[in-house]
């Protein structure tokens, strides 16, 4: 028996509601030096909290839906590495990319790369923008990684415009959305790093980032 669409619509509520509330944590605990626990259990649980969403949808697009939650799953051993201790940005940024890369196979499940160019385009100029600005910062032994990160982050983004513009559809532009936050996320997390860092970088960054992986999440259509 199919669950009724308001008990579905009360079950994604109540969700998000627990996302707000796990991410509002997690800030708190970055900016809490007093609390850091709050920021060590809640960043990785709010991944896990839009994962499972994906995980207890029902979906007509199994392969999509199953590299989406690649995707999330990847993101939260990101989400570990970058608030280590000890630097270990290098292994943090090749869990994001691997999580672009899956999320742009799903997003290539619903369209052809390159079937509209000018998103491609639109975000190939935002990616150079970004990377003059950060050259200058970055060391000599993180310019080719970071190099091969915008490029997949800028594809996976261009994609979901893509796939929106061709399909027109509320799930295409939550993709759309997605990739778009989360090219503002990771400018934002490489401004405060290697740029200039700010106070509001940890709530700026952490907003965006889950503003994007909820967007992707809802990306994955529920069965009719």
């Amino acid at each position: 028996m199919a669950t009724p669409p308001r008990a579905v619509m009360r079950g994604q509520a109540k969700l998000a509601v627990l996302v707000i509330v796990s991410a509002a944590l997690a800030i708190a605990g970055a900016y809490w030096p007093q609390m850091p626990w709050l920021h060590w259990c809640f960043k990785p649980l709010t991944t896990l909290l839009i994962a499972w969403s994906v995980w207890r949808t029902p979906s007509a697009w199994p392969r999509y839906r199953r590299w989406v939650l690649v995707g999330l799953v990847v993101s939260t051993a990101g989400d570990v590495f970058l608030m280590l201790p000890v630097d270990a940005f290098v292994p943090g940024l090749a869990s994001f990319l691997l999580a672009h890369v899956a999320y742009l196979v799903a997003l290539h499940t619903r369209e052809r790369l390159f079937a509209v160019r000018w998103p491609f385009a639109l975000y190939a100029l935002v990616a150079g923008v970004v990377l003059s600005q950060l050259w200058p910062g970055l060391p000599g032994e993180l310019r080719v990684p970071v190099i091969v990160y915008v490029v997949v982050l800028a594809a996976m983004a261009a994609q979901a415009l893509a796939v929106w513009w061709r399909r027109r559809d509320g799930v295409a532009i939550a993709g759309a959305w997605g990739g778009a936050c989360f090219v503002l996320s990771d400018a934002l997390l490489a401004w405060d790093r290697f740029v200039a860092p700010f106070a509001a970088a940890s709530f700026a960054v952490l907003a965006s980032y889950w503003l994007a992986q909820w967007a992707l999440a809802r990306s994955v259509p529920r069965n009719s």
